[in-house]
């Protein structure tokens, strides 16, 4: 397909409300709502249950691992430096028995630590299980508002305006090859989507058009393909239109769950805000 000059690059209708100042406070904050809905009074309760407790989970510093809830009491060094009793005991008996941090000698009389009861255990241990259950819920909420976000995808171009004898899938790799889409760079994906216009319907004929969503593995050649191919002509005479493509959240990672679908083309991390927009937008 013959290439020719590129102008613009992206849709129409995506844009940002401009800020703008409070007048009144002193404060120069905007008034406080009326009334939370139950979304956000929830998400509120949330945030304050899980930011609130500044008490995070012990980690030995020398094997990363958590440190168990009964040896949290367990300071074998008077500088203070807490470590994991399989470390602790790993340095006394197959190294050189110091402390990692004030270089003091190991020694059973030192350590410091005081068993915690069964009671103290378990409340310890249910307070951690209440505030790993409230992060999960938060981040399903924080989650929620992208359900209905559309994301421009940097590497996806979506043409249409090619003849629709192309829609066929033993052309495929006609399409994939270096006389069309695979001139620009390496193609992961291509998927063709037929559609019939209203017009053609009122018309009553049957004739389609297709659109062609092609995923390369870099955005760099994505970006090629569209100056290369957008307002070019195509086999049949056609003006070819080239963009990029959009496409939305996997709803398993909306729900904070690992998606199982090992093709699924939906997106699994967040998408950057500048190219994010909703349907209404």
């Amino acid at each position: 397909m013959p290439g020719i000059g590129f102008t613009s690059v992206g849709l129409t209708g995506i844009g940002s409300n401009g800020g703008g100042s409070h007048a009144g406070g002193a404060s120069g904050l905007p008034p406080a709502p009326s009334k939370l809905d139950a979304n956000q009074a929830q998400t509120y309760r949330l945030q304050d249950a899980y930011w609130s407790d500044e008490d995070e989970d012990m980690e030995c510093p020398l094997c990363l691992e958590e440190i168990d809830i009964s040896d949290a009491n367990f300071k074998p060094c008077p500088c203070g430096y807490q470590i994991c009793r399989f470390c602790w005991h790993h340095i006394k008996s197959n190294l050189n028995g110091r402390c990692p941090a004030c270089r003091r000698k190991y020694s059973d009389t030192m350590v410091e630590f005081k068993a915690m009861s069964q009671d103290e255990i378990k409340k310890l241990s249910l307070a951690k299980k209440q505030k790993e259950r409230e992060k999960r819920e938060l981040e399903q909420m924080n989650r929620k508002h992208l359900a209905n976000m559309r994301v421009v995808q940097k590497n996806l171009v979506y043409v249409v305006g090619m003849d629709p004898k192309l829609a066929r899938e033993e052309l495929i790799p006609t399409l994939r090859s270096n006389e069309y889409f695979g001139q620009y760079g390496r193609i992961s994906k291509i998927l063709i989507s037929k559609r019939t216009t209203a017009s053609k319907l009122i018309m009553g004929t049957h004739e389609s058009s297709i659109g062609i969503y092609v995923t390369y593995v870099r955005k760099e050649d994505a970006a090629r393909a569209i100056i290369a191919i957008d307002g070019s002509k195509g086999d049949d005479g056609r003006t070819v239109r080239a963009s990029y493509g959009t496409t939305k959240y996997c709803t398993t990672y909306l729900r904070n769950l690992p998606c199982t679908n090992p093709i699924c083309t939906y997106l699994h991390e967040p998408g950057e805000e500048a190219d994010s927009f909703t349907k209404e937008d």
